[in-house]
């Protein structure tokens, strides 16, 4: 299966489609929100992606327990109403980024995370939506966004096997044709030991359809393992500068780093090529520099070829080494000079 979101095709053939995520890493800021848009394009991505929430569609401005972030975590305390309003991306820029996206070469797309995010995502022309790992278990929301006929790609964190079948068969049957899956650790940052990319493969196995890794690891390994198992998508959380803080800063990629990833994931899947063997068109030059059977000595016509006055050597214009057992021990047919390439026509029967 090939899915296009916008004017970039991902499938088995497809260059790897790198993703910027924006999430909250504008940090308030209209103003920084384009620039880091600008800032991931002149970085290679191909696509930005935003998160289209308010904390009143998201959560409820509530003190009891179960509305605060548990544990140690970098979030650890916090109200979750508080925590989207400081990172919810305001629905009034939404168009404004869009057209920046646009303007500077990008596609661009969002996770939305209720029925009226969609209609809004919807009225700005989306190529394509985004079902946060979060959100897979909602089938209302699933079917609003298989609705609109739009390609989906759908984040499989905390995910076990019944509820990735059941999310991928609820969008289905709502009518989604085109659908990437994409492995995650839903974990901020999630360690290294955590990440199992190996489940790839299954993912594409178990849904016939193209994979790819939403990567919240640090630092910018995980991409290029993840393409040589066979990921075509990736989305990778994108700021201007760590330094400056905010709620996404910690685990995401600073400019230069994600054009590393660009980069990298590129030679990754160039790399990858197709099972072959013999010699690759890079190599044919490098084929002459073999070893192969050179007389070390010159020769009279009917002298015997010897291990002293035949020798394994580079370059390779002569009988290879595996034939040495055959030619030692026979005349030569005729004189030859130190130097000459031994062939089946220098040697006696």
């Amino acid at each position: 299966m090939t899915v296009r979101i916008g004017g970039h095709e991902i499938g088995p053939d497809a260059p790897c489609l790198v993703v910027a995520e924006l999430s909250a890493n504008h940090n308030g800021d209209l103003g920084r929100a384009i620039a880091t848009i600008e800032a991931a394009a002149r970085a290679g991505a191909h696509a930005i992606k935003l998160q289209t929430y308010t904390p009143d569609t998201i959560t409820l401005n509530c003190n009891r327990p179960d509305f605060v972030v548990p544990g140690t975590g970098p979030w650890a305390g916090r109200r979750l109403w508080d925590l989207y309003r400081e990172a919810h991306t305001p629905w009034a820029w939404h168009s404004r980024l869009f057209e920046v996206a646009r303007a500077a070469g990008l596609e661009v797309f969002s996770t939305p995370f209720d029925p009226t995010a969609v209609d809004l995502l919807e009225s700005l022309g989306a190529p394509a939506y985004k079902i946060a790992s979060f959100e897979l278990v909602d089938d209302r929301l699933l079917r609003r966004v298989a609705a609109t006929g739009k390609p989906v790609v759908l984040s499989t964190g905390m995910a076990n096997l019944e509820e990735i079948g059941h999310a991928v068969g609820v969008l289905r049957q709502a009518g989604v044709a085109e659908l990437v899956i994409l492995r995650c650790t839903s974990s901020y940052p999630a360690p290294d030991s955590a990440m199992h990319l190996r489940t790839m493969p299954v993912l594409a196995e178990m849904t016939g359809c193209p994979v790819g890794l939403s990567d919240h690891s640090l630092g910018t390994v995980a991409p290029v393992v993840a393409v040589s198992l066979g990921a075509r998508m990736i989305e990778k959380h994108f700021t201007l500068d760590r330094g400056s803080g905010g709620v996404d800063s910690h685990f995401s990629l600073e400019p230069e780093e994600f054009r590393a990833v660009v980069e990298s994931v590129s030679r990754a899947q160039a790399m990858l090529g197709i099972a072959t063997f013999g010699p690759g068109l890079a190599e044919e030059g490098s084929v002459a520099f073999r070893r192969s059977l050179y007389l070390a000595e010159d020769v009279a016509a009917g002298e015997l070829l010897t291990e002293r006055n035949v020798r394994s050597i580079r370059p390779g214009h002569g009988l290879a080494p595996r034939f040495a057992d055959l030619v030692i021990g026979r005349p030569a047919r005729r004189a030859a000079q130190r130097g000459t390439p031994v062939s089946w026509d220098l040697v006696m029967p």
